[in-house]
């Protein structure tokens, strides 16, 4: 199977027209390297229509959307393709209100779907950045009226970002999570998650970092408004831009969530003609997503 490339959105349309499109598309990658029954674990099968595959042994089957990121889709899987291009492919983030609208289904439905998708978008953690490496900590929401500095306001949401540098001090790869707080057991997380301990760290002179230096070759300098790591500021203006265009409130607890789509997007700009493809895979790799799944407890 040719896999779709590209960004153009005629010619995307075009090829996945229909619900018959997308599944076979689906079940051509699904079981690419061949069928093996959930149930049993037989590999012979029987093709039935829908692209749904009965095992040969016990008769369980399988449709090309089940135990995925798409299972039991309620508006069907061509809007479920559509929605996700969009997501990964707009220059700015999509609002659940916008999906709504442009695709006839309710702000709920839309809303959940939305997240399914970018909780395939985490990263696997598998790729630590390297080399030069900056670190800064701030705010979504502005600083505090009359105050400079870093913000303590319990209801602004307190972000840390980190950038990779190419030897020509462009940006290379970024990572971002939420933090509680400014301490340096909270700004720890990214540095385990997302850091090598070979890298060379550069953030500002704030007290936070320094417990660190004692596992991480870090470099503190002024960061003089932003003018000391000019890259990863220019990050941390698209973060804020990218969470201002959800228009609406963003719950602390998918704050994540949303870093985790923008971070994925940064990261795969040097491959955006394959990048609808790779999150396919992804919904296919991943478990099926419930709503109570994703909604913040009560």
């Amino acid at each position: 199977m040719e896999i779709f490339k590209g960004e153009n959105i005629i010619e995307f349309t075009a090829r996945f027209s229909d619900d018959d499109k997308c599944k076979a598309y689906l079940s051509e990658l699904k079981w690419d390297d061949g069928f093996v029954c959930r149930k049993c674990g037989h590999k012979k099968f029987t093709q039935r229509k829908g692209y749904i595959r009965t095992c040969n042994l016990c008769k369980h089957n399988e449709s090309a959307t089940a135990n995925t990121a798409f299972h039991k889709v309620k508006f069907g899987i061509q809007k479920a393709f559509h929605i996700t291009f969009e997501m990964v492919n707009s220059t700015q983030s999509l609002s659940a209100m916008q999906v709504s609208k442009r695709y006839g289904i309710s702000r709920k439905t839309a809303w959940l779907f939305m997240h399914k998708i970018r909780k395939v978008l985490k990263s696997s953690e598998q790729y630590p950045l390297d080399g030069d490496v900056q670190v800064d900590e701030f705010t979504v929401g502005g600083k505090e009226e009359g105050k400079q500095g870093r913000s303590y306001d319990s209801k602004k949401k307190k972000i840390v970002a980190s950038v990779q540098l190419t030897k020509e001090g462009k940006v290379k790869c970024v990572y971002a999570m939420r933090i509680e707080d400014y301490s340096s057991k909270s700004l720890q997380k990214i540095f385990t998650h997302h850091i090598s301990k070979t890298a060379n760290v550069f953030t500002d002179k704030w007290r936070g970092y320094k417990p660190l230096m004692s596992d991480y070759n870090i470099t503190q300098k002024l960061s003089d408004s932003g003018r000391g790591m000019p890259q990863i500021h220019i990050i941390i203006h698209q973060i804020k831009s990218w969470l201002r265009t959800i228009h609406s409130w963003v719950h602390p607890e998918h704050i994540d969530s949303y870093l985790d789509e923008f971070v994925f997007r940064i990261n795969r700009s040097i491959h955006k003609n394959t990048i609808f493809n790779k999150v396919i895979e992804r919904v296919i790799n991943s478990n099926h997503v419930s709503y109570n799944d994703i909604i913040v407890a009560k």
